[in-house]
């Protein structure tokens, strides 16, 4: 018959294993804090539609938008496709994933042949740079849309501002 370990025991063995679990989630919570978000507020965004081989051609384009504080809302496109006539209007994003100042995202529209999208953008203080790249429907015909935008203040400020 073994003998019961006595508790002074116990605690030493227990005592590395809580610390593990202490540091686990400290370094998580870190990990979470390192994650840059983005402010919500007037954005000037500036973009440009490139298409292959017509790179040259692609024209700049410069909006204010009001984009609101949280833009990781479930159901909404955290960050909108700006070119005329897109056809992500009334797509949902999928495979959102936020890695320090890292945000992807997919662009999924309903239906057989739709069009899809894959963004990926860099986030700083005030400002995002980003990429859309986008497939259009059965068409086989893909587009990147190149953005680049400030942080102008809060929406109140979009009311004193035209562009």
């Amino acid at each position: 018959m073994t003998r019961p370990e006595p508790l002074a025991a116990m605690r030493v063995r227990l005592f590395p294993a809580a610390s593990a679990l202490l540091f686990v989630a400290v370094f998580a919570d870190a990990a979470h804090a390192d994650q840059l978000s983005l402010e919500g507020g007037l954005y000037e965004i500036t973009s440009r539609l490139e298409l292959p081989h017509l790179e040259r051609w692609a024209i700049d384009q410069t909006v204010s938008i009001c984009l609101p504080i949280d833009t990781g809302v479930r159901g909404h496109v955290p960050l909108p496709v700006l070119a005329a006539n897109n056809a992500f209007a009334g797509c949902l994003p999928e495979n959102v994933q936020r890695t320090g100042a890292s945000l992807e995202y997919d662009i999924v529209c309903a239906g057989r042949g739709a069009s899809r999208a894959k963004a990926i953008y860099t986030l700083a203080p005030g400002e995002f740079r980003g990429r859309i790249s986008m497939t259009m429907g059965a068409k086989n015909m893909t587009m990147t849309e190149v953005q680049i935008a400030r942080r102008l203040g809060g929406c109140a400020v979009a009311d004193t501002r035209r562009h």
